[in-house]
């Protein structure tokens, strides 16, 4: 029961400050582009469907609902306080945005899943014939990323690594949590600078340099925890 009321508070709390946030994102982002009838502007420009800004919202969305997934499958799988606290920070952290980019989605009437559009299409389109590496501080590791056993953009946990999670439990989940949670927020913050570098709508590019911020503290919070329990990042 106590679960159910985790899930339900969650599910709800990221759908009502979606659409707030998601509203007030947009006028925002209208005014920083220079949108006004009474400056005689033009209006702030739709992003297109194959657009950095819509192919962003679209991928990073589904790769934080792996993590929110990720988060409430420990926090049944141990009763240590601290691994079962950073696992709610984040499910309710990104359950937030990922309401705010599907809200963008809906306000620019874009489609959530694009046909004929593979993942990280909008990366390797924004800098065709080269590698991502050094642009704003990625590494590459979000360009050249092949989809794979479930595994749909970088750093994402696969099937076989997800079922390995919901049967462990004690130490051996909140290691194995720690570790696809690392590697998933180092794909996160690699396409977050993506979007930062591509993107065109200034709320959206604001919101990528947060998850780039608040998602490297977290790496090291991590990587504090994984010691304490005597292991390091996988290989």
């Amino acid at each position: 029961m106590e679960r159910v009321r985790r899930v339900r508070w969650a599910a709800g709390s990221a759908v009502a400050l979606a659409l707030l946030l998601a509203g007030v994102a947009t006028v925002a982002s209208a005014r920083e582009d220079g949108g006004g009838a009474d400056r005689g502007a033009a209006a702030p420009r739709t992003p297109a469907v194959e657009s950095a800004d819509a192919g962003f919202a679209r991928d990073m969305a589904v790769h934080h609902q792996q993590a929110v997934e990720m988060s409430f499958i420990v926090r049944d799988r141990t009763k240590d306080e601290e691994v079962r606290r950073l696992a709610y920070d984040i499910a309710n952290t990104q359950a937030n945005q990922r309401g705010m980019l599907l809200g963008w989605l809906d306000l620019w009437e874009l489609p959530k899943v694009a046909a004929g559009q593979e993942p990280m299409d909008w990366m390797r389109a924004g800098h065709p014939g080269h590698s991502m590496k050094g642009m704003d501080g990625t590494d590459g590791m979000a360009a050249g990323h092949r989809a794979h056993d479930g595994s749909l953009m970088p750093g994402m946990a696969t099937r076989s690594e997800l079922d390995r999670l919901r049967s462990a439990s004690g130490r051996a989940a909140e290691v194995l949590y720690l570790r696809l949670m690392t590697a998933h927020h180092k794909g996160g913050i690699d396409m977050a600078r993506g979007c930062a570098g591509l993107c065109t709508v200034p709320a959206e590019k604001r919101l990528a340099r947060t998850m780039v911020e608040a998602q490297q503290s977290e790496l090291d919070a991590m990587a504090g925890m994984l010691a304490a329990r005597g292991a390091g990042p996988r290989s």
